[in-house]
């Protein structure tokens, strides 16, 4: 018969090793869980063609090979809890630096989002109205009033969620060591954008403005007396636990080790490794997926359990409440989902909150392709995960004859962009031209006057008048056919 002591060692051990093969069964299973994510990328395009469905699927580094991706950074909240993050890739090859979760990426227009949290608090707290003329709480700059102001204004709502009139939608960025313009400067047109105005009636249709975050960041300079990226350290990024992240613009020396270098289309690096973006709150921020998740997570938890946080509850209804265009105060808003996407020079990044259920996904790409493999990436998360919201474009084949798709052969004139050329492939059209820079398009039928791009989709549409192609349309471009 046991001793009373080593009865209850006994049950102790028996605990312990039943905890660890629990937790051993947990790990495998959720390694399992990334493997098939891993190798489970899902091509943006399902094609009916006749009696299968054609989808391509992609291991992650091979895409990442196959599109001249460098690195990719990757962080999955799940529950609730940050279930898993991880590096691909080199963040640096001149260095021979690898992407980890530590390392730093330019987040783009997720700056947006993350500065309308700080403009959101002070709504929040009623020291400014959302819904006042913006220029009561601007000192060191005003709007210039005009006639597209006389009865309309611009207001803080307005510019978070982009129907406030005002011109520049994005901003190119500085190559590091060049002359970095004050903010009142930029706003004026003395940098390398044109000048923020209003030029068209505040709160009507939407239309996408960088330069109206840049208005916001000098409107929260002036109230909270100092400077952007303090401000942010202080009332945001602190409070949630990012304390790599920062709005710095240049970044700091001492981070330089940590940042990814940023790469172009053609996979050499940008000049200078990383361009400086003093219009910090429309582009600045520099962060990791890991951090930018806890973002995505506190607002996710005061939406779902209507329960004040870093911002009243109240206040995140009215974030994720969006008008006709999708579009919150900062965040776009769908219906399974918010977040944003991000661009900078040589940077691609996207964040997506579900709105039902505690998950959510941070993507961080340091290349100008990285667009592709974040929807990819982001499609086979969610077929793993079973969240609803990311699903790939379907397009159906029509079968045509030879003598059909002859009709469509010829020469198309696009002016200054280029000439085209198609002709019949198979059962199909082959597209070569100046117009293009890649190798022959292929595109297969989807409707009489309706062909779509079999690797990416995009859809191109055929003018006929009196049984005769007279153009072609697709991209927001248009070709004449010449014979």
């Amino acid at each position: 018969m046991f001793s009373k002591p080593k009865f209850l060692s006994l049950i102790v051990i028996i605990l312990l090793s039943s905890c660890n093969s629990k937790t051993v069964d947990k790990q495998i299973a959720l390694a399992d869980r990334i493997d098939r994510i891993e190798n489970g990328l899902q091509s943006n395009l399902r094609i009916h063609y006749r009696d299968s469905i054609i989808q391509k699927t992609f291991n992650i580094e091979e895409r990442m090979g196959e599109l001249k991706i460098p690195g990719v950074s990757i962080a999955v909240l799940n529950n609730g809890v940050l279930e898993w993050a991880k590096g691909y890739g080199i963040a640096d090859s001149l260095e021979n630096r690898k992407v980890d979760t530590e390392t730093l990426f330019q987040a783009g227009s997720i700056s947006k989002p993350v500065a309308a949290t700080r403009a959101m608090q002070l709504a929040g707290n009623e020291s400014i109205s959302l819904d006042e003329d913006i220029n009561t709480y601007l000192t060191t700059w005003n709007v210039p009033s005009n006639e597209f102001t006389t009865e309309e204004k611009v207001t803080t709502r307005r510019i978070l969620n982009h129907t406030a009139g005002l011109t520049v939608s994005g901003f190119l960025g500085y190559k590091r060591g060049e002359t970095i313009p004050s903010l009142p400067n930029i706003l004026d047109g003395k940098g390398n954008t044109e000048p923020v105005r209003v030029y068209k009636e505040p709160g009507g249709s939407w239309s996408y403005s960088g330069g109206g975050y840049s208005v916001l960041q000098q409107m929260i300079i002036d109230f909270d007396q100092s400077n952007f990226p303090s401000i942010m350290k202080q009332h945001v990024l602190s409070p949630l636990g990012m304390a790599s992240s920062t709005y710095k613009n240049p970044l700091p020396d001492n981070l330089h080790k940590r940042a990814a270098t940023g790469y172009n289309f053609d996979g050499s690096q940008v000049e200078g490794k990383w361009w400086v973006y003093p219009e910090m709150a429309a582009a600045g921020l520099w962060t990791t997926p890991s951090e930018l998740i806890l973002w995505a997570k506190t607002i996710q938890k005061i939406y779902q359990t209507q329960e004040d946080g870093l911002l009243k509850a109240s206040i995140v209804n009215e974030m994720l409440t969006p008008n006709e265009d999708s579009q919150g105060l900062g965040p776009y808003v769908l219906e399974h989902f918010f977040g944003h996407g991000g661009a900078d020079e040589g940077f691609r990044a996207n964040v997506s909150v579900w709105k039902e259920t505690p998950n959510a996904v941070v993507i961080m790409v340091n290349s100008q392709n990285g667009n592709t493999i974040i929807r990819e990436t982001l499609m086979s998360i969610a077929q793993e995960y079973g969240l609803p919201g990311y699903s790939p474009r379907t397009r159906v084949f029509k079968e045509l004859s030879k003598e059909e798709l002859e009709a469509y052969t010829g020469v198309f004139d696009f002016q200054e962009d280029g000439q085209m050329e198609v002709a019949v492939k198979e059962d199909g059209l082959e597209l070569t031209g100046s117009i293009f820079s890649d190798p022959p398009i292929f595109l297969w039928p989807e409707s009489d006057s309706t062909f779509f791009n079999r690797n990416s989709g995009t859809r191109y549409q055929f003018s006929i008048d009196n049984g005769q192609v007279k153009s072609v349309s697709f991209s927001r471009l248009t070709g004449t056919k010449l014979k």
